[in-house]
């Protein structure tokens, strides 16, 4: 068993507060992603299970043993750096087997390691070639299969894939997962990119400012946030947010934006009623809003400003009242910048967020 358990672990540098009493469980063979934008207290989070940097405050443990402040070595861990860490006067056999020569594995038990591992990462044909004759893509795998060839409790991975070009980063990204997937290692993997933490982790962990903001598998932290900086940060485009005044009509709340009214579901009716005549927001997702070529009873004008044409969809930038907002539509729906279309907004798909608090509400 390697499940890792995290407690009320808080790290300082000098006044700077970098993790802010983090808690998180990763089970036995979990695939974990930490994400946030830079500066977040991802990395730092990571390097103190690593042993990298001791906590100020807390409790790390791995398969029910402590080991908060043990060192790296005695903790049956291996990691892959960002900057991948291989030595360049090295070959990459002597690279991928550099670990089990400190750990003085027989000679026979690392060849037959430093090959399986190889194999894994297809790029046994390469062990004989030094790193500055690579590509960074196969410099990155010789880093993976390193880590791989310890047969370590953990795995632990800080933004892996961020110095590949976008296509070897798409590439690398599948082939990474699946190898997870049959490896079965805990994984905690630490990442700046929303798409590789949606696609990749069994659920992900985002950071704000050395806190963490939700803990959820990938669809309902993306359906589901459970508050502003998760639903404006996770997504491509962003959720659009737009601000309203709370009123009553006929017994039933609605959200007045300027001169166009968004009512509830049913559902949120009664989560809503406590609010009163107060700012609320609201916010929707790009390719949550249906396009409309002719007004609607439940439809709002709306006035394109810009069009970008992605191949797989249009995005449009359109101006509610004061907002400006995304909308996704069909590739094949035309529209120029300057005309007029109508949206109508799905109640299912509205999320209703305390302006105060920044929490989201559901029913």
């Amino acid at each position: 068993m390697a499940e890792i358990r995290i407690e009320n672990v808080t790290k300082r540098f000098g006044n700077f507060v970098a993790v802010d009493d983090a808690t998180l469980t990763v089970a036995d063979k979990e695939f974990v992603v930490l994400l946030g934008p830079s500066g977040c207290g991802k990395t730092t989070l990571l390097r103190a299970v690593a042993g990298l940097g001791m906590p100020d405050d807390g409790r790390i443990t791995i398969g029910g043993r402590d080991l908060t402040y043990l060192p790296p070595r005695e903790r049956n861990i291996s990691m892959v750096f960002q900057s991948y860490a291989i030595f360049p006067h090295m070959t990459v056999y002597d690279n991928i087997a550099f670990g089990l020569k400190m750990r003085k594995v027989n000679v026979n038990e690392t060849k037959r390691r430093v090959h399986q591992s190889a194999e894994l990462l297809h790029i046994e044909q390469l062990l004989d070639r030094y790193p500055s004759k690579m590509s960074g893509g196969q410099r990155q795998r010789v880093a993976v299969a390193r880590a791989i060839a310890m047969q370590a409790q953990v795995l632990l991975m800080d933004e892996p894939l961020s110095n590949l070009d976008a296509l070897l980063r798409l590439e690398m990204r599948a082939e990474l997962k699946q190898l997870l997937n049959e490896l079965e290692v805990t994984t905690i993997y630490v990442t700046h990119d929303q798409i590789e933490a949606l696609s990749m982790g069994d659920r992900i962990a985002v950071m704000k400012a050395g806190v963490i903001q939700q803990i959820d598998h990938p669809t309902t932290v993306y359906d589901k946030p459970a508050n502003e900086f998760v639903a404006g940060f996770i997504g491509n485009p962003p959720m659009n947010f737009m601000s309203g005044t709370m009123h009553r009509n006929n017994g039933q709340v609605e959200l007045r934006i300027g001169q166009f009214t968004v009512c509830p579901s049913y559902e949120m009716q009664p989560v809503l009623k406590s609010y009163g005549d107060q700012q609320m927001l609201i916010g929707i997702r790009a390719e949550n809003m249906e396009t409309l070529r002719t007004p609607a009873a439940d439809a709002v004008e709306v006035s394109v400003q810009v069009v970008e044409p992605l191949g797989s969809q249009n995005l449009l930038t359109v101006r509610v009242g004061e907002d400006l907002i995304k909308v996704a539509t069909h590739p094949t729906f035309a529209v120029e910048p300057g005309g007029n279309l109508w949206l109508r907004f799905p109640a299912d798909k509205i999320r209703w967020i305390d302006r105060d608090s920044g929490r989201v509400l559901y029913p």
